[in-house]
C-alpha cells in the first residue's frame, strides 16, 4: 500500500475551498491525468484517468462528508484500489489549509516503481498547487454541495 500526504494553504475562506472541492466534475481543470469525472449520485462518481499512458475508468464512493470539514472516499469495484480524505482547516477568515491523504494500491510493476520514486507524491503536490491557483484566481467556488454523509462504521 502506498500513501501520499500533502497540504497547501489557499487564500480563500474555508467554505469556498470546501465548496469547490465538492465540485468533482471540475477536477480535470486542476488535476493532471484526470480526463473526466461524472457525478452519478450525491455519493458516487465515475472517473476516467490517463496516467503514465494507462487509461483507467473506475468509481469512487463518498464515505463521509461534513461541510467545511472533510470529504472521505474509496474506490468501489474495478481494478483501482484507493481511499482518501481531504480535510479543511480554517487558518483565518480568508485562509484555509487543505490537507490531502491518499492510500492506494499500485496495480503493476510500473506503478510500484513510480510510487517508490515518489511520482505519486509529486503528482498530488502539483495538483494541490493547481487547485490553489484555480480557486484563488476565481475567488469564488463554481458551485457547492453542502450535504452531510455519515461514516457507516
Amino acid at each position: 500500500m502506498s500513501q501520499v500526504e500533502e497540504s497547501i494553504d489557499v487564500d480563500v475562506p474555508v467554505s469556498t475551498a470546501y465548496n469547490q472541492w465538492t465540485q468533482f466534475e471540475s477536477f480535470p481543470q486542476f488535476m493532471e491525468g484526470v480526463e473526466s469525472i461524472t457525478q452519478v449520485t450525491d455519493t458516487l462518481n465515475r472517473w476516467v484517468t490517463t496516467v503514465g499512458g494507462q487509461r483507467r475508468e473506475f468509481n469512487t464512493e463518498i464515505t463521509e462528508q461534513h461541510p467545511d470539514e472533510r470529504i472521505a472516499w474509496r474506490s468501489v469495484g474495478g481494478d483501482v484500489h484507493h481511499a482518501g480524505v481531504v480535510t479543511f482547516h480554517r487558518l483565518s477568515d480568508t485562509t484555509t489549509r487543505v490537507m490531502i491523504q491518499i492510500d492506494w494500491e499500485p496495480s503493476d510493476a510500473k506503478e510500484k516503481v513510480g510510487s517508490a520514486l515518489g511520482f505519486d507524491t509529486r503528482q498530488v503536490k502539483a495538483d494541490a498547487a493547481r487547485f490553489k491557483e484555480f480557486i484563488e484566481s476565481r475567488g469564488v467556488e463554481s458551485g457547492s454541495w453542502r450535504g452531510d454523509v455519515e461514516n457507516p462504521s
